[in-house]
């Protein structure tokens, strides 16, 4: 059966270029598939990979791991979003999410002197003025921490800046992952399966399971939520509020993003964590609003968002509730008005997840953009964002 993403890869070439829809679908499409390659990568690089983190400091449990920063501008930033409580979990440290529109201006500040750190920086094009200026200031000014630099652009500013330096290690993906639509879709999701490379690095057999897994999980869910999000994306919603709770408030805030880039604002998008929508942003929720639950499959998690759900529906907040999760056999007892999830005997866990999730976003921002007559693949016709962010005068 051909679904909704399936009548668009299918358009002629005229109709595609004519339409704006030459790249984003195929990079939406592409993921589960591109996941694969991401790991093959890893695998060719896993042991110079971890003999670097061992001179950074990540050796055994014996002596105080280096502070981990996660760092990124908009999309990139929400790759570290998606990986901070993995990556504390499987290496066992500090791991923080730090945009590097924060560190450029207060970088001082974020450091704690004699604290050793790794700096993970995630960017698609490697060429964002941020992500730029804040690498070569801290290879400058504070040659003690290492770095890591994961990118889809081989040529791009950032990994030629770290190339040679001994505190530095670099990863180029596959170039078939630098989106050349406006919107990042397969350079995110591919990001963020690296950094679960790197949480596995020393039990890569392990994170393989987890990865068929994935990819099998993507397969089966690309129809499914691409049929679903066309269908909503006909309807006359203004405003789409997103909620997820761990790494999937990740996948959360980055869907917001998708509505809102390619949308061009059109549609208003929102995110929160499941228990925080309730301090405030539950006061934006209305007959217009389209509300997208990514839910947890831990018991425990999922308990606190079964509630939320259910006094949504109490006061009659959202229009429409849309239920995401990882496994078929979800009872949600009509609080939904549909469940999406991938077709998979064994759930992927809940922080490896993002990769999957993010495709719904993802495909709700494609058909948003189709309803409102924007071309997906350049969405702002103001010129109000571009693929990668320029102009940004950069102070010493």
């Amino acid at each position: 059966m051909v679904s909704a993403l399936d009548e668009l890869l299918d358009l002629s070439g005229e109709e595609k270029l004519k339409r704006g829809l030459v790249y984003t679908p195929a990079e939406i499409a592409q993921q589960p598939a591109t996941w694969e390659s991401t790991y093959s990568l890893f695998r060719k690089r896993r042991t110079e990979l971890a003999e670097f983190l061992a001179v950074a400091g990540f050796v055994d449990d014996t002596e105080p791991k280096p502070a981990v920063f996660l760092i990124g501008a908009g999309t990139s930033d929400y790759v570290g979003r998606s990986l901070v409580l993995l990556l504390r979990r499987k290496w066992k440290c500090e791991v923080t999410a730090v945009p590097s529109t924060s560190l450029l201006t207060h970088m001082d500040e974020w450091l704690i002197p004699g604290q050793r750190y790794l700096w993970i920086s995630f960017s698609r094009s490697g060429d964002s003025p941020e992500g730029v200026a804040v690498l070569e200031q801290a290879l400058l000014r504070h040659p003690e921490v290492h770095h890591i630099v994961v990118s889809c652009n081989a040529r791009g500013r950032m990994l030629h800046s770290a190339a040679g330096k001994k505190q530095a290690f670099t990863i180029v993906l596959d170039d078939a992952v630098n989106d050349r639509g406006l919107a990042m879709t397969s350079s995110f999701s591919n990001m963020v399966v690296s950094g679960q490379c790197m949480a596995w690095v020393h039990d890569p057999v392990e994170y393989e399971g987890i990865l068929s897994r994935l990819v099998e999980a993507g397969k089966t869910f690309l129809p499914r939520a691409a049929d679903a999000a066309a269908v909503l994306a006909s309807r006359p919603y203004a405003k789409v509020c997103f909620i997820g709770s761990g790494a999937l408030q990740g996948v959360a805030v980055e869907s917001a993003l998708k509505v809102l880039e390619l949308t061009a604002g059109r549609v208003l998008a929102m995110s929160e964590s499941v228990m925080g929508l309730r301090h405030g942003p539950m006061a934006a929720l209305d007959e217009s609003t389209l509300l997208v639950a990514f839910l947890s499959s831990e018991e425990k998690v999922f308990r606190y968002e079964k509630d939320l759900l259910q006094e949504l529906t109490k006061k009659q907040l959202a229009k429409t509730r849309i239920a995401v999760g990882g496994h078929s056999e979800l009872s949600l007892d009509g609080l939904a008005e549909r469940y999406l999830s991938p077709e998979i005997r064994t759930p992927v866990p809940d922080d490896c997840r993002p990769p999957v999730d993010v495709l719904f976003g993802q495909l709700l921002g494609l058909f948003f953009s189709l309803r409102w007559n924007l071309t997906p693949d350049r969405p702002s016709p103001n010129g109000a964002i571009s693929r990668v962010v320029h102009d940004v005068m950069i102070y010493g």
